[in-house]
């Protein structure tokens, strides 16, 4: 049984959950994870410039047949021009408008067996900006950004993207006292959580908000993308001016950011991605 902080929300406390697969979780049965209650789903589509997760087609397929709100994240390498990820990316996702908004998932790689560079706030920072610019000019959504608790801190914490979307990793506390006052919508509590349909452990997230500002979210995706598309206006402008689907991730419903303050940094054992 999960155990977090006694003063702050668990995630029980947020009704609307999901979870993140890749190729790890094998064949998935969807049917089986929709009905389990399931009420959103990532997936792994890419790393770096070249590499395609093995069953993100299956799994793109098998969660939209089973009526499972998805979208894809695109894990970042961080030896590969930025450009080429975003388009290694762009070329393998379905731009579909009622998919969920693309994810760059961000963290630090000093396993990787290719690339075991040392990041740099700025350079790091200015590769993301190349990745969720593209992103959101291709999708027409605003990317959320993926993030454990060690990259935040190096790369982040001093408020660089605050007006992106965040999903956090925390899988011991609420995210007010890892991540201070920065306001999260998506925070992924579980590395080895269980769903029907899946063999094995699966990351489990919570979304923010209740199940009003989840389904206006979920709702107005195909509005926003197609008012881009269309050319009616670009996605960096859509969000200037939210839609109630846009305001659900930009203004998420928890307000106990400030409540409790940061720990010190621990190592991570894993990465928040599959």
């Amino acid at each position: 049984m999960l155990d977090f902080d006694d003063n702050l929300p668990k995630p029980t406390d947020y009704p609307i959950h999901g979870i993140d697969v890749s190729k790890y979780q094998g064949e998935i049965d969807w049917n089986a994870v929709a009905s389990s209650g399931v009420k959103f789903a990532w997936i792994k589509a890419t790393e770096g410039g070249d590499h395609l997760d093995d069953r993100f087609q299956a799994n793109w397929q098998g969660a939209k047949q089973a009526g499972v709100p998805h979208g894809a994240y695109l894990f970042a390498y961080w030896c590969r021009a930025p450009i080429d990820e975003a388009m290694w990316f762009e070329q393998n996702v379905p731009v579909e408008d009622d998919a969920l908004p693309p994810v760059l998932d961000v963290e630090p790689t000093p396993d990787s067996r290719t690339c075991r560079r040392r990041l740099e706030r700025d350079s790091t920072v200015a590769a993301m900006k190349v990745m969720l610019e593209e992103m959101e000019r291709h999708f027409g959504k605003r990317p959320i950004i993926y993030t454990s608790i060690d990259f935040y801190r190096a790369i982040l914490a001093d408020g660089a993207f605050a007006d992106y979307p965040i999903w956090v990793r925390s899988t011991k506390h609420n995210p007010a006292v890892p991540y201070g006052d920065r306001a999260w919508n998506f925070w992924q509590y579980q590395a080895d959580g269980t769903v029907p349909g899946i063999d094995g452990n699966v990351d489990r997230n919570a979304f923010s908000g209740d199940q009003t500002q989840w389904r206006a979210f979920v709702d107005g995706q195909t509005a926003v993308a197609a008012a881009a598309r269309q050319g009616a206006t670009g996605g960096a402008q859509a969000y200037a001016q939210p839609t109630q689907a846009q305001a659900a991730l930009t203004q998420p419903a928890q307000t106990q950011a400030a409540l409790a303050p940061p720990l010190s940094l621990a190592p991570m054992n894993g990465s928040g991605s599959n």
